[in-house]
């Protein structure tokens, strides 16, 4: 029989690869293709429609065909779990397991374009089975429901591309942290309200989007395990009659484990929610450092690469940030597709309703958008070149060491809003010991000398010198940096094991798919 992992390695190729193009075929939402084609033709009788169902002007409006596409192969793998199981039950003779298995093969070599018409790639597949087989092929859906195998297919590719999206995340976290470690003493600009604030490092803001990308990877894994829930056994929602053995079919597919109750295992759609929520919640942390990295660009503290940057088409001397600029723009989309889905969801009674076929490609086109401008994202910040000329001019700007000489004076004794006070008078005559020292005559009865010594205090003024005095846990100085490198790289290196884990286990249950398949061969 064709082997199923070849598909998968497939699928995951053409992902890398046709990330656009893929996004533009299935970004379009629901829109019925023309009659007389051959999987899209919604005016052709399948086997659950029948002549009663077959016509209308409602038809292709009905239809999920055209984004149904995605799932052929998962549908495929799920028909097959269940075949064997039924097979192993005693539900259907091995010899019914044999044609209806060697029937699914057919479907798969011919591909999806072959399908015939139908309501949805799941339905058309079964038409296409029982006219290969023959009456036998109607076995293929006993104890089941489209019900329970749509949940199920939506679980079982979603889970792809939940992990896909985990390697995005750990490739920009790659990313960040080696830039961070080439100018861990690279002093810049920090920013408040986008007004200089305090000087920091490149390694140290660099680390800050780090820390937060990795909490967008756990929360990805958080949703992952939900979302790797069997369904499939649940039938329309109320169970069935057949002694069907629902650990086996999520064994064989790879599931951690069932949605117990039957009900909520065809109804439930929170495992979309919690997905595109986490994808959302990515896009807008990629989407500050694209928008940090544009604001940079503009004050000419770091370059960004021609490969991720445009031109105009009359004004040959700009150079533009664009891709980043889209990459802001996919949290917008991200979080209006959140906003669909939730809108979509809210209210819907128990248990299957036609509105779930719109909730899904909210999530297809999230994974995808998000995805990609992770990738865009991690590639833009690696080949960026930081000025370190014009970020060390810049990191005084402001008097932005202005802290610095108020954290000394309070380290001398003197209470902190007091010294606060006598620096911001200072700030309003000039950055310098002469402005201080006038400063605290006026606010603390007496020269500045007599809490701190000169030397302490110019130190203090110098961005470096601030920066390396802040050695605090996370903070600016060195050391801290370093040790928030080493934190990152454990971490990244756990992430990466565990996303090891979850795709041998994957690929392990496949094998054990293929295998049992085999039997019937």
């Amino acid at each position: 029989m064709t082997e199923e992992s070849e598909h998968e390695a497939q699928n995951a190729s053409e992902y890398a690869s046709g990330a656009e193009q893929r996004s533009a075929d299935h970004s379009s939402g629901r829109s019925p293709r023309e009659d007389g084609e051959t999987a899209s033709d919604s005016g052709a009788s399948d086997v659950v429609r029948r002549d009663r169902f077959s016509g209308g002007p409602a038809r292709g409006f009905l239809s999920s065909m055209d984004d149904d596409e995605r799932i052929f192969a998962t549908d495929l793998a799920v028909d097959r779990a269940h075949v064997v199981m039924l097979a192993e039950q005693g539900v259907v003779d091995d010899g019914e397991a044999t044609a209806i298995l060697s029937a699914l093969d057919e479907v798969e070599s011919a591909g999806f374009d072959a399908l015939p018409g139908g309501e949805d790639v799941h339905a058309a597949i079964e038409t296409a089975v029982v006219g290969r087989a023959g009456d036998v092929g109607g076995k293929m859906h006993t104890a089941r429901s489209r019900n329970d195998e749509v949940a199920t297919c939506i679980r079982y590719r979603l889970r792809e591309d939940v992990l896909e999206a985990v390697e995005a995340t750990l490739g920009l976290r790659k990313a960040l942290a080696e830039v961070a470690e080439e100018h861990a003493e690279t002093v810049m600009p920090g920013y408040t309200h986008l007004q200089p604030a305090q000087p920091t490092t490149v390694g140290h803001y660099l680390l800050s989007y780090e820390q937060a990308v990795a909490r967008d990877t756990a929360r990805l894994f958080d949703a992952y395990a939900r979302v790797n829930r069997s369904p499939l056994g649940a039938a329309a929602f109320a169970g069935t009659p057949f002694d069907v053995d629902r650990e086996r079919t999520a064994e064989l597919l790879g599931f951690d484990g069932l949605v117990a109750n039957s009900m909520d295992a065809v109804s439930t759609r929170d495992f979309l929610v919690e997905v595109v929520a986490a994808l959302s919640n990515l896009a807008t942390t990629v989407s500050g450092l694209a928008e940090d990295l544009v604001v940079f660009s503009n004050k000419g503290l770091v370059e960004l690469s021609d490969d991720y940057s445009s031109t105009s088409s009359i004004m040959p001397q700009k150079k533009n940030p664009d891709t980043l600029e889209l990459v802001r723009a996919t949290a917008g989309d991200a979080a209006a597709g959140l906003n669909g889905l939730l809108t979509t969801l809210k209210g819907l009674p128990r248990a299957y309703n036609r509105d779930l076929q719109n909730a899904t490609p909210h999530a297809w086109e999230a994974a995808d958008a998000v995805s990609e401008a992770v990738a865009v994202a991690a590639g833009a910040a690696a080949t960026a070149e930081w000025d370190e000329a014009a970020l060390a001019e810049a990191a005084g700007e402001g008097f932005s060491t202005a802290t610095g000489v108020a954290d000394l004076l309070a380290m001398a004794g003197v209470p902190f809003r007091k010294a606060h006070e006598m620096v911001a008078e200072a700030s309003e005559e000039g950055a310098d010991y002469a402005a201080l020292d006038a400063a605290a005559g006026d606010v603390l009865g007496d020269s500045l000398d007599a809490y701190v010594e000169r030397e302490a205090v110019e130190a203090a003024l110098d961005p470096a010198e601030s920066v390396a005095s802040r050695e605090s846990p996370g903070g600016p100085a060195p050391e801290a940096v370093a040790a928030g490198l080493t934190a990152a790289e454990e971490t990244v290196a756990a992430d990466e094991a565990a996303l090891a884990d979850e795709r041998d286990s994957l690929a392990a249950a496949a094998e054990k798919l293929r295998t049992e398949v085999s039997r019937y061969a």
